[in-house]
This record gives structure tokens, sequence and C-alpha cells, in this order.
């Protein structure tokens, strides 16, 4: 999925690291057969290029575009699963960056085109023969919820295999389990924009909890003075340019908690901070303003946090 991961546990006894590892690859490997869509024979990428019509789909897949359906459902959109066209054409799917030697943004021709195959409302499900419609050109991107997804996988095999304390991190995305052998929890520090590198350095304990940021700073493009950060907005066809710069969200599932991030970026900051205490999500959105960064924090956000100073230990 182009990224690393970590996965410290506590072992008991008679594990076998090499066999713990293993396993952890395993389920990487599979969710990458499933979901990625730099993979060519990933079973994302076969629907992505099917012709249309009514196509079958492993347990698996079903099982996670339904729930990013329902996600879409609750969220009108700001979680959308049905994006892969309008992220290629913007430059930051497996196509790669537009061409040099082509205009630096999409025309509102190519932006319409990219929007008549894309949407959520378009995806017709086949419950019954567990089957998705492919209308011909719609490509799926899981992007925003398949590292929560693996996160949530490796979890769950890290304490089928007896490690039920252990923390797992994939590219930004953490859950933690259980508690250090000193009674401690894994306390991981909270990602700082670097726009913004002296906000205080925040942690949180990682006790059966998982925690999920997304940052227009990761993946973007600068075209003048203007940044396209990575995240498409789905009813505008276009990078979203509200100037939300970070959100965190804890959640039980690293899946959801990867969905929300997401889903709240695209809403804006005003919105989020709504929608987030009205469901009781525990939330942190930082907006950038002429000056300066503008935090909103849940009531459930805050209740998990502990500031620390630099030099504290984690």
């Amino acid at each position: 999925m182009g990224t690393e991961w970590l996965a410290l546990a506590v072992p008991p006894p008679g594990a076998d690291q090499g066999a713990t590892t293993a396993a952890i690859q395993a389920e990487l490997d599979a969710v990458v057969a499933l979901f990625s869509p730099w993979v060519r024979t990933s079973e994302i990428s076969r629907f992505n290029t099917a012709p249309a019509g009514l196509w079958a789909v492993s347990p698996d897949f079903w099982s996670l575009v339904d729930q990013a359906m329902d996600l879409a459902d609750e969220t009108n959109g700001a979680v959308d699963p049905t994006l892969g066209a309008l992220v290629d054409l913007w430059g930051f799917g497996p196509p790669g960056l537009r061409p040099e030697d082509g205009p630096p943004l999409p025309s509102d021709d190519e932006i319409a085109a990219a929007m008549a195959v894309s949407g959520w409302q378009k995806l017709r499900m086949h419950r019954d023969g567990r089957g998705l419609m492919q209308m011909g050109g719609m490509k799926l991107d899981l992007s925003g919820i398949a590292k929560g997804h693996a996160v949530d996988r490796v979890s769950d095999r890290l304490t089928a295999l007896g490690l039920t304390s252990h923390l797992v991190e994939i590219g930004g995305e953490v859950k933690g389990r259980g508690v250090k052998p000193d009674g401690m929890p894994w306390w991981v520090e909270i990602e700082r924009s670097p726009d913004h590198p002296d906000q205080p350095r925040t942690v949180a304990a990682m006790v059966d909890i998982a925690m999920a940021t997304s940052g227009d700073y990761r993946r973007a493009m600068q075209v003048g003075e203007t940044l396209y950060p990575h995240t498409i907005d789905g009813w505008t066809g276009r990078p979203i340019a509200n100037h939300v710069t970070s959100v965190t969200v804890l959640h039980d599932s690293a899946m959801k908690a990867d969905a929300y991030a997401t889903a709240l970026t695209v809403m804006g900051a005003a919105e989020a901070a709504d929608y987030a205490a009205l469901i009781g999500l525990a939330a942190h959105i930082v907006e950038r303003t002429p000056d300066g960064p503008v935090e909103r924090m849940t009531a459930a956000f805050a209740a998990m946090l502990d500031e620390q100073s630099d030099d504290a230990p984690v």
C-alpha cells in the first residue's frame, strides 16, 4: 500500500517472533490483494477495469465495500468509495502525477467526464448475489479506509495468536490493545501539522482504541500559490478547498477512525465539529486561517488526551 507497518507486542510464553511476523504479513498481503489499485491483479483493479455488467465479488471485498457505502449514506457522500476516476485524473492514483507536458490541472470537461462515472449513489449492489454493478468506467477507491481496515485485521490476528497486548501502526493509522507489562498504556503522539510545529505535544492512551489522522500536507500538489490536497470532494470533483489542515479521530474501529477522519476533512471545520459532536465522535480538527491555526475538539476527544512537555517520556 505504499507505506510501512510497525507492530509492538507483548508475547506470551513460547511465542515465535518469526511466525508472528509471517502472520502479520499474511494479513497485509491479503488486504493488498483485495484493495490495492496499484496492483493490477488485485480484486479492486479487476473490478475497475471490467466491462459494464454485474460482477460477483469475494466476501471480504463485499464486506468492506458494504461498510463504505453505509458510511457514504451516513455522511451524505463525505465518505465515497467510488471516486477512483477523479483520484486518477488529479494525479493521485496509480497512473501517477499529471503529465509534465500537459496542463497542471484538469479541465472542467475532464472533471465532468470523471464525475459522470463517480458517485456513491451510482453504485448498485446486488445483495442476494453479492455482486456489484460496474456501470462502465467506474473506479472504486477504498484508500480512505483500507489502511484502517488492515490495522483492524492485524490487531485481530495478534489477539487470536495470544498477543493481547499490542500496538499496530500502518501509514499513520494506529490501534492499541491491552497495556504494557508495567501497566502503562501504549502512549501515541498525535500527529502535528508541519505548518504548525509549535503546537503542544499531545499524546493519547491507546487502550483498546484506534486513531487515524487525515491531513492536507500528507499528499498534495502545489500549483502556483494553491495547494491541492489528495482528498477529493465528490460533490465538486475537486480536491478540498476548505482550509482544513488536519483531522484526528479516535474510535474502537481503525477502519471507522480512518473513514471518519476523511469525512470530517471533506465536510469542513464547522460542519465537521458539529457532526462529530452530534454522533459522539472523539475528533480534533485544525483549520488554517489568516490569523493562524484554529482548533476544534469534541468533548469525547478531550477526555482521552494528556498534554506533555517535549522532554516527557512516552
